[in-house]
Formats: structure tokens, sequence, C-alpha cells
């Protein structure tokens, strides 16, 4: 008998709306990507809750894309101009204590209390995650992001105390000099090994291919069309071995501890 997954995300769910914003946000996003060219994907548990249930994932809270790095900068600057004025960008450069290497597109209108990124960034609404995505090995960026993206996190006031906060100081601009260093080799002697951007420690596992990517082609995701990776079964088998297997109650995972949602 299938599961019954209502009790998640029904229609008159809090996670159900709180999902409908979402959806908004990846409208309005795909619309500018769309308009300059931008190519995109649908990444990680949204890409999987397209495959498998035709939309999100029933329990998921959060959406996810994903954009090679050479268009995620050219995206990032765009977004912080085109977005309308009821979403907002967000990333290193926007709030000074914001902890992480990829960017998130905001709603305006909602309040999304995030266990992991903590309270002291500035905006906290609903949002969709950007990811970028890169050439190099899964090896090295594991050792990078040991200084990399530790030391951006203890800068950004994370984790750790102040003598982490002091030796990042002095760590940090060596570890920058290392993705510089390791990013012009990769410009200079290109391959298709990819990986997620160096600071995304928990993203550190995977090693990716640009076949499975590029190009991409379009998917279903909750009644739209959106633009999925061109091997979606290789990807997902990457990140989660026999996808299509429904996940037992204590592993289905959540970000929020609180979700509200205004008019």
């Amino acid at each position: 008998m299938q599961e019954d997954f209502s009790k998640y995300n029904g229609e008159d769910t809090v996670l159900r709306k709180a999902q409908m914003r979402m959806l908004d946000i990846l409208i309005e996003v795909d619309k500018i990507c769309k308009h300059h060219n931008i190519t995109y994907w649908l990444d990680g548990g949204t890409c999987l809750g397209a495959v498998r249930h035709g939309g999100f994932i029933p329990w998921d809270d959060d959406l996810d894309i994903a954009v090679l790095r050479k268009d995620y900068l050219r995206l990032c600057k765009i977004l912080k101009k085109e977005l309308p004025g009821h979403l907002i960008f967000q990333d290193e450069t926007t709030d000074k204590n914001y902890p992480l290497k990829f960017a998130k597109v905001r709603d305006k209108n909602s309040y999304f209390e995030d266990m992991e990124i903590g309270q002291k960034i500035k905006e906290k609404g609903i949002f969709i995650d950007i990811f970028p995505i890169e050439r190099g090995t899964r090896e090295l960026k594991s050792f990078i992001d040991f200084f990399y993206g530790r030391s951006f996190r203890r800068l950004r006031h994370y984790s750790g105390g102040k003598p982490e906060y002091v030796i990042s100081l002095l760590m940090y601009p060596f570890a920058c000099f290392l993705v510089w260093l390791v990013r012009t080799f990769n410009f200079m002697i290109p391959n298709n090994l990819l990986i997620y951007g160096y600071g995304m420690p928990t993203l550190n596992k995977y090693q990716l291919h640009k076949k499975d990517f590029i190009p991409v082609k379009p998917i279903t995701f909750e009644n739209h069309t959106f633009s999925a990776p061109a091997n979606p079964d290789s990807y997902l088998k990457k990140l989660y071995a026999n996808y299509m297997q429904i996940p037992p109650k204590e592993k289905r995972r959540i970000h929020s501890t609180k979700i509200e949602i205004y008019d």
C-alpha cells in the first residue's frame, strides 16, 4: 500500500504553503535565467523530487538549483538588480553574517528559522538555494575546504570561539590563494570532472561529471517545466544510490524549526 504523504504537505499545511512560495521564487529565477541565456538545473533533493514525486519531496522544506560557476557569477550580479520587489538576493557580499559560500533568493513576506544557518543573518524569509558547480576533484576539494570553508565560517561567527577566529584571520587568505591556484590550473588544463563549489563542505563527497548535466533537458516539477540534468538517473545515483526507494521516517530530513508566511 502506498504511503499517504498528506500529513507532511497536505493542501492546508504550513509546509505546503511554504513549498508553493519556493515554487514562486523558482518561477521568477527561471524567467531571469532564460532571459539572459543562463543554464541552470534542478539540483539535489529538488531534482529527486521532480523524478520520484513530480514535485517536492513531501517533507522537503528547501529548493535547490545549480549553475556552472562562470554562469553563477554572472547570475548573482543579475539577480541583485532584476529580482521583483518581493524577493531579495542574499550571499556573503550582501550580509556580513552570512556563513555560506553559495547564494539564496529569499521571499520578503515570510519567515524561515533555519537550524543550520543560525539567526544572525539579516534576511530570513523562505528561500531557494543556488549552488555553484565548478571543475575539480573530490579529494582536492575536501583538503582545501578544511582551510577555506572552515576559516570563512569562523570569520562569519558561525562556529568556534575567539581563538579560532584569530587563527582564521591568518588561515583564510592562504586558503583563498589555494582556491585561486587550483582554479587557475583547472582553467589552463580543463577536464570534465565537476564538484560543488569550494567552501561547501557538506557536499565534499560528490564527484560529478559534466556529461550528466550538460545539455540540460526539461522536467516537470509541480506542473511547471524547468531545467534538469541531462542524465538525472546517473546524477541521482551518485547522490542517493537507490534514489527511487522512499527513506524511513527517521531519515526524512528537514531544515526548519519554524516557518511563518505573511500575505
